[in-house]
């Protein structure tokens, strides 16, 4: 299906950081303000939340963009794992990054695009409309890597401009009510309190997706110096978008009338555009979330691929046209995907990965330090920003996290581990087959 002589094309710096961007942008942003009034009643803390956030995931995006520079391969945590550690230990990342980390959020934000355009034209199926919209980008990325980045950048900056007009709306607005942002005494000492620490986990789920690029490091033109700069470009920005979406909620909606609320997004916009306010959100969130399902399509299937390049039961995932392009990857991760908006049944299953996919990450950033141990001699085009520190941070706040998921839901974190256990066997059981068996693609990404 290959034709080895032949270049595969390259995306380049923009296209990285809108993966970045798309990825982490989804609905997690208009849905998690509504719980975290509930913990805490500053604007700024509210705002310092998200801030706070931020600086977390950019201290993880820093540190990936060396290891990523370092060791030049897609793949994500797959590939790293196995060079840091063992190739058993980065199978087993692999496995939770394209089963429970791409094909259910893929499904999960598809079936959120449906639910959202039926709001606004209640005659169409939710649940045909994600399995199109899943369909339309799985063909589009399989067909060209060109059509692809011009789709995702073009539906990314969409996403970026629709943002900035909500906010543009709601600053135009007349407030309900007079808010004040700057620090005081108890605004203060809610940044110290279990509340803020709470409500952290709500915003790291938000912020997820700010390693996207790293899954195509092999797809990138010059990735030494265009893949550190994407995951830091598109995490700042997307902080910054977040800093400003919060403060929209808390400038249009009382905090009370937020509590506990699901859809906070909806009474933002009831508020800014009037009694059309519902359908104009349900719209606006649809369309974002076409860049999130078309990120995903994306980088998913380069996990897989990578992961059948080294086992060699898997090789046929590693399959790619003549373009390059891992099109039974593709093919694999969207039939995960379809059985999962069919059977609505991977909602569960994504709380028990948040555990494992949380555990993923620290191991890949710790990472960091072995790499420097192990091969001090290994050219390092980038290097952490402001290292040691900013791993240690990284490491630090996840793992107060991971703590707290422990604590508060052992049953779903247990179940987590069960996840990574299942990982390792079919490890084991991936590693029989012919080692000598010819590649079946063209030279690795």
């Amino acid at each position: 299906m290959t034709t080895p002589d032949r270049t595969p094309v390259k995306v380049g710096l923009l296209t990285a950081a809108s993966l970045v961007v798309a990825n982490m942008v989804g609905t997690g942003i208009f849905t998690s303000v509504g719980f975290q009034v509930e913990y805490l009643d500053s604007p700024f803390a509210l705002l310092m939340l998200w801030a706070v956030g931020g600086v977390i995931s950019l201290c993880g995006a820093l540190t990936y963009g060396e290891l990523g520079a370092a060791l030049p391969r897609s793949g994500g945590e797959y590939h790293l794992i196995s060079e840091l550690y063992h190739p058993s230990l980065g199978f087993i990342a692999g496995w939770i990054s394209a089963t429970l980390g791409f094909a259910g959020p893929t499904a999960l934000a598809a079936i959120a695009f449906g639910d959202y355009t039926t709001a606004v034209f209640p005659s169409l199926s939710s649940t045909h409309l994600a399995a199109g919209i899943v369909l339309l980008c799985s063909a589009i990325h399989a067909t060209s890597i060109t059509w692809g980045s011009w789709f995702q950048n073009a539906f990314t900056a969409l996403k970026v401009l629709l943002i900035l007009v909500f906010v543009g709306a709601a600053v135009r607005a007349d407030p309900t009510h007079s808010i004040t942002v700057a620090p005081s005494g108890d605004g203060l000492n809610e940044l110290l309190s279990p509340g803020f620490a709470v409500s952290l986990v709500f915003v790291s789920y938000a912020y997820a997706g700010w390693n996207a690029a790293i899954y195509i490091v092999g797809e990138i033109r010059d990735p030494q110096r265009n893949l550190p700069l994407s995951l830091v470009l598109g995490t700042a920005l997307v902080t910054v978008l977040y800093v400003l979406l919060n403060f929209v909620f808390l400038y249009t909606v009382p905090a009370q009338e937020m509590a506990g609320e699901v859809e906070v997004g909806f009474l933002a916009g009831s508020v800014i555009f009037g009694d059309a306010g519902g359908e104009v959100m349900s719209l606006f969130i649809a369309l974002l979330l076409i860049s999130t399902v078309s990120a995903l399509v994306y980088l998913g299937p380069r996990v897989t691929q990578a992961m059948g390049e080294d086992a060699p039961a898997l090789r046929w995932l590693a399959v790619t046209n003549d373009r390059g392009i891992p099109v039974n990857s593709i093919l694999f991760q969207l039939g995960l995907a379809l059985l999962f908006i069919y059977t609505s049944t991977f909602d569960q299953v994504l709380v028990y990965a948040g555990f494992t996919l949380i555990l993923s990450t620290m191991v890949t950033v710790a990472g960091v330090f072995v790499l420097r141990w192990r091969r001090p001699e290994i050219d390092r085009p980038y290097t952490t920003w402001g290292y040691p520190v900013t791993p240690l941070l990284f490491l630090a706040a996840n793992a107060w996290i991971l703590v707290y998921v422990f604590l508060d839901r052992p049953t779903e974190s247990l179940i987590g581990l069960g996840i990574v256990a299942v990982g390792a066997a079919l490890y084991f059981a991936s590693q029989w087959g012919a080692p000598d068996e010819a590649p079946v693609s063209g030279p690795r990404p």
